[in-house]
């Protein structure tokens, strides 16, 4: 890269927010700003270079992209009375633009990850690229995230307006919790090999720092960018040599960042000074302001972060916000409150897959002496995260927990022979590998096979399944009763009630809506092929997505899934060339990226050419739901 290209990079990032602000006041449409702030950019890559770079940068790229808006309007002859008339409106503050660009980038109406995705393009300046690497995930997925979300706002004809009365303090939660997800998403990265990505975190401290600017007299705003300044801090000591996590108890405070903490006191002080009753955000300030003042962990204020974590759960009842009560009070108040207030959490179905819940639980399972049950705890922990450093460091703490081996089977080791069978076809072992996948992740594979209770596996499936129609119950009750015939065990399933599955008739899309989904433009191959093979196959969704690349019979128009035949028309049978795209074996329908080695499908599943598994029910149904408000039951023809 050259001096130049570096120059208008970091130009770029410190000037877009303001130059899309004000071209969205100009023209009134959020996509078509970026556009022509996008083609200012180009100009400057073709010019600078042999000009030079402008004294003022940041003004000639606004100076460009305003005459290209300026010509936008008079091609479209928006008004009457004149393009220079529109072009010139009378002039508000830069800062008030970016405020707006803002509160219209992360507008509810967005999904959350489009907020993300959109606020980090439009305010930050990121490109999609810059956008992928941070969360790990495809350039093109995060391009369509940005698209989407740019027509959303044209559709919806979201204003280019701040928002007043009742209305802001919603839109402003809103924007807040961009900007926090975006930072913790760099402070405890939930996928990768790395424990942090420290370029989200500055990203947010921007964000923040500059919302701040932008909204000086609120309060949460100040009590977030406390909050985050004082989490910062502790970067250096957050990890040992290796990259392994240090717990906060453990870290050495001299490496924290003095200059960071003064400025999240600082900005505590600011949000104290606007008034009002504390929100969530300063309460949370609160509690890092409690750890940074504490020369060491022996002197951390443990009861004082209690009551707050209680103030804070009383405005934020999350379930993650009561496990982190449950952390202080165990603290303040020994171990046992800690853990009772925990199980009061194991049955949440939010915190299902979420791994801090039996690491909490596994650490006061230590302090209480009761090893066994805490090693089962962390190295289930390990089986939940998606970072590779943390399930390195519960893996660790499990070992260091040294206990008698386990007389007889596990309940991991004995799943894993039970679905290694060769009797069984390929979609019973996926739906029976649903089910005991599931159980192990929630009682841990190391469980001793004997000791598992009917108690224990209707609690998971209470958790699991408790609101899934009957239909999708009786299913994983038909596989755990499988397993304990199969395995010789008294009935695990014992406490499962069968639940009757009768219900109304599924209502199907009407012609005139299919055939407005078949010209959509928007849709990716691997959907359209899917939801025009379901529809004029006739066939279940889970034999659909079953077939194997090898079992299609093109020239026929039919493949085998199972015991049963399924066939199709014209429509698909034009689709299913493209999909196929020379693979010779595998899933007809693949995931979307290839499977972490915590998560590796049963070798049917995986496609050896690609390295991708099949296409899972759950996602198919929710692709299919965020595309048209329908499930894919209704896409059978009448």
């Amino acid at each position: 890269m050259t001096d130049v290209h570096r120059t208008v990079d970091a130009v770029w990032k410190l000037e877009s927010a303001k130059i899309v602000a004000g071209l969205t006041r100009l023209v009134h449409d959020v996509g078509l700003a970026e556009e022509l702030a996008q083609d200012a950019l180009v100009s400057a890559l073709e010019q600078w270079p042999e000009s030079g770079v402008p004294d003022n940068p940041g003004a000639w790229l606004t100076a460009v992209a305003k005459r290209r808006a300026v010509d936008h309007i008079r091609r479209a002859r928006r008004l009457e009375l004149g393009a220079e008339q529109h072009a010139e409106p009378e002039r508000e503050p830069e800062q008030d633009d970016v405020l707006r660009l803002m509160f219209v980038s992360c507008h509810p109406i967005l999904p959350t990850e489009a907020r993300v995705a959109l606020t980090l393009r439009l305010i930050g300046g990121l490109t999609s690229a810059e956008i992928a690497r941070a969360f790990l995930t495809g350039e093109q997925r995060i391009a369509r995230r940005v698209a989407d979300a740019k027509r959303a706002l044209a559709e919806a004809r979201v204003p280019f307006e701040l928002p007043e009365g009742p209305e802001l303090a919603g839109r402003l939660a809103s924007v807040l919790e961009v900007i926090y997800l975006i930072f913790n998403e760099g402070y405890s990265a939930t996928s990768g090999d790395d424990l942090t990505r420290p370029a989200l975190c500055l990203e947010a401290l921007r964000l923040g720092r500059l919302l701040a600017e932008l909204a000086p007299h609120e309060a949460e705003v100040h009590g977030l960018v406390a909050l985050m300044e004082i989490q910062a801090s502790r970067e250096a000591a957050r990890t040992g040599p290796s990259g392994e996590p240090v717990q906060l108890h453990e870290q050495n405070r001299g490496r924290w960042d003095r200059l960071l903490i003064h400025r999240g006191f600082a900005a505590m002080l600011r949000a104290r000074q606007a008034g009002g009753t504390p929100g969530p955000y300063v309460l949370q300030a609160a509690i890092a302001v409690c750890h940074a003042q504490a020369a060491s962990a022996e002197e951390t204020d443990w009861a004082r972060i209690a009551s707050l974590y209680e103030a804070l759960s009383l405005l934020l009842p999350t379930p993650v916000v009561r496990l982190n009560r449950a952390v202080a009070v165990g603290m303040a108040y020994g171990p046992q409150a800690g853990l009772d207030l925990v199980e009061a959490l194991t049955g949440d179905p939010a915190l299902r897959d979420y791994h801090l819940l039996p690491g909490v639980r596994g650490d006061l399972l230590a302090k209480l002496g009761r090893h066994e049950e805490a090693r089962l705890e962390f190295e289930r922990a390990a089986d939940l995260t998606a970072n590779a450093a943390e399930r390195d460091f519960l893996r660790r703490r499990a070992r260091e927990i040294t206990l008698p081996e386990v007389a007889g089977p596990t309940l991991g080791g004995a799943v894993r022979d039970f679905l290694a069978r060769e009797d069984l076809d390929a979609g019973t072992l996926r739906s029976y590998g649903q089910t005991l996948r599931r159980l192990c992740l929630a009682l841990g594979e190391r469980v001793p096979l004997a000791s598992t209770t009917p108690e224990q596996v209707a609690r998971v499936f209470e958790t699991a399944w408790g609101g899934a129609a009957a239909r999708t119950w009786n299913r994983h009750r038909s596989a755990v009763r499988s397993f304990c015939a199969w395995a010789s065990l008294d009935d695990l399933s014992a406490r499962l009630d069968r639940r009757a599955e009768s219900g109304p008739p599924v209502e199907t899309i009407d012609g005139v809506r299919l055939a407005e989904l078949w010209e959509r433009a928007d849709l990716s191959l691997r959907e359209l092929t899917l939801w025009r093979l379901l529809h004029e196959s006739a066939a279940g969704v889970r034999a659909v997505l079953s077939l194997n690349v090898e079992d299609l019979d093109l020239e026929d128009r039919r493949a085998r899934a199972g015991d049963v035949w399924v066939g199709w028309r014209s429509g698909t049978a034009r689709l299913l060339p493209r999909l196929v795209a020379g693979r010779t074996r595998g899933p007809l329908f693949l995931a979307d990226r290839r499977p972490g080695p915590s998560r590796m499908p049963a070798p049917g599943d995986l496609c050896p050419e690609t390295g991708r598994g099949r296409l899972s029910y759950e996602r198919a149904e929710y692709l299919f739901k965020r595309a048209t408000g329908h499930t894919l039951r209704q896409l059978r023809p009448r």
